[in-house]
């Protein structure tokens, strides 16, 4: 049985212990480059049995999986795969299995990039190793006493808005079918719509699922409602954010500034017009990437191969 490890960018897969446990026989290839070509990525996939995907890294639609007659399993962090076409994995009789995942880092990285991008610490970083002691900067802004609006109040937008209330914000949340008291659960308040949240907020938030309700759910006329003191924040997927009209807003000055861990297109081509944004700070998809979300992921990867070569697979993810 031939194992492949998409996107290992770090090239730590192989640093989990847990392989071991594997029958002999198994072989496990981790993949380091990000491949997007649908004719190069079936030509490195054709040989292997089993594909690990990290989280939504890279699509694996029908057309891929019926140009792989070998493939048998696909184990994806995490229950929840939209880049997997779950119904021609299904018809393809190829077996999807999934792991638990912890919403911990992702929370936890959203504060950080509320922080940096609020106080300025990217940029008073870069100016302290060029030898630049404050000058040119401005004072940061404040977080107390100001208002945090989360949108989306699931698992990890309600983790995010208690936290915020620890830092002395009031908290506004909403999404389409938020109630008061779901929202008074997590200590927020419920904002009657999307443009009263947006309105009130000195930081925004993003925590939804994409679908094709969210896709673009902040686009120019929203960004347009935000005060230009406010700065916005995205730690969930990339398309819920308009990116060209996020760009064109930045560089009217229309917001204070913008702090994203995903984007439309992952890795993030050279030349997009994000990297050249002002007061902004930019993460490469880290929000689950930490050592203990990792040491979940791949114990529990490798307990779905070796349940599935033993015959019994477990954490099935059907269509």
């Amino acid at each position: 049985m031939r194992v492949a490890v998409l996107d290992d960018y770090q090239r730590v897969a192989l640093s989990y212990v847990y392989w071991t446990e594997l029958p002999a026989g198994v072989e496990v290839t981790p993949l380091h480059e990000h491949v997007a070509d649908l004719d190069e990525l079936a030509a490195r996939l054709e040989p292997f049995d089993v594909v690990v995907a990290m989280r939504e890294r890279t699509a694996l639609p029908g057309a891929l999986l019926e140009r792989l007659p070998r493939l048998r399993l696909i184990v994806t962090t995490g229950m929840v795969n939209a880049s997997i076409d779950l119904a021609a994995a299904a018809s393809l009789g190829i077996t999807v299995c999934g792991t638990a995942a912890t919403g911990a880092s992702t929370v936890e990285l959203t504060w950080a990039l509320i922080l940096s991008v609020v106080r300025g610490i990217a940029s008073a970083d870069s100016a302290v190793r060029q030898g630049v002691w404050q000058s040119g900067t401005v004072p940061g802004g404040d977080l107390a006493g100001n208002t945090l609006g989360v949108v989306g109040l699931g698992r990890i937008g309600s983790r995010v808005a208690v936290i915020g209330q620890a830092f002395g914000m009031r908290v506004l949340a909403w999404s389409e079918n938020l109630t008061a008291e779901r929202a008074a659960s997590a200590g927020a308040d419920l904002a009657s719509s999307k443009e009263e949240l947006l309105s009130a907020a000195d930081v925004v938030t993003l925590h939804l699922k994409l679908s094709d309700r969210t896709r673009g759910i902040v686009g120019a006329a929203e960004l347009a409602l935000m005060k230009p003191t406010a700065y916005l924040v995205n730690t969930s997927r990339g398309p819920l954010v308009d990116e060209q009209a996020l760009a064109a807003a930045m560089a009217r000055r229309e917001i204070a500034g913008v702090a994203l861990d995903v984007y439309d297109t992952e890795p993030l081509p050279p030349g997009h017009p994000l990297l050249d944004l002002p007061h902004s700070v930019l993460t490469p998809h880290l929000g689950y990437v930490s050592r203990t979300g990792f040491d979940v992921f791949y114990r529990e990867i490798v307990a779905d191969i070796a349940a599935f070569h033993a015959g019994s697979p477990v954490r099935v993810v059907t269509p």
